[in-house]
């Protein structure tokens, strides 16, 4: 053998011999992971009771009439309207989950499978368009549903994305015509 391939061969790792340190270094840094997933978690639940004030959120009437739309997708949370990054956690809303939507002449069902339901009134929506982000979640322009909703006093922003992203536009022309016919019918009464 040449001896450059002797001295290749001949190095080997240093054993480890300070066991005590590495372990203290290990159960340090799971600690330290601990504590921080612990404060994420009493952050969430500290935004959760500042927005105590938020009204139980209003449940599916037994019967909301025929489906004008339907979609099957994505639910990825609810801010304060305007406010792409101020997530609200209150009733659930800040839950990601699967989502089924059902839009009808009542209002907007929204059935998430692991989370709890919500079903916001015809008369509550305000406006329906298309976005390219939601707290915690941005897609590539246009390709995230932003329905506009009021919920109390409070005007909420609700993100979802459809299975079939062509889908989007249909559902905002859907929504945004609903608002205008029954703010229509509401200054006709």
């Amino acid at each position: 053998m040449t001896p450059v391939l002797l001295l290749a061969a001949e190095k080997e790792s240093a054993q480890v011999t300070d066991w005590a340190a590495r372990i203290g270094w290990v159960v340090g840094l799971a600690l330290f992971v601990a504590l921080v997933y612990w404060l994420m978690r009493e952050g969430w639940k500290w935004r959760g009771t500042l927005q105590g004030d938020l009204p139980e959120l209003p449940v599916t009437p037994d019967d909301p009439g025929p489906a004008t739309l339907s979609m099957s997708g994505r639910y990825h949370g609810s801010t304060t309207a305007g406010q792409w990054l101020d997530r609200i956690v209150a009733h659930g809303l800040g839950t990601r989950s699967r989502a089924e939507l059902t839009l009808t002449d009542a209002g907007l069902d929204v059935v998430r499978p692991g989370a709890d339901d919500f079903f916001v009134p015809a008369e509550a929506l305000r406006e329906a368009r298309l976005d390219k982000g939601i707290a915690g979640k941005v897609l590539t322009e246009g390709g995230l549903l932003v329905v506009t909703w009021k919920h109390g006093d409070r005007l909420i922003d609700s993100g979802f994305r459809s299975d079939h992203a062509a889908e989007h536009n249909e559902w905002v022309e859907a929504i945004n015509s609903m608002i205008e016919t029954n703010t229509r019918e509401g200054v006709e009464r």
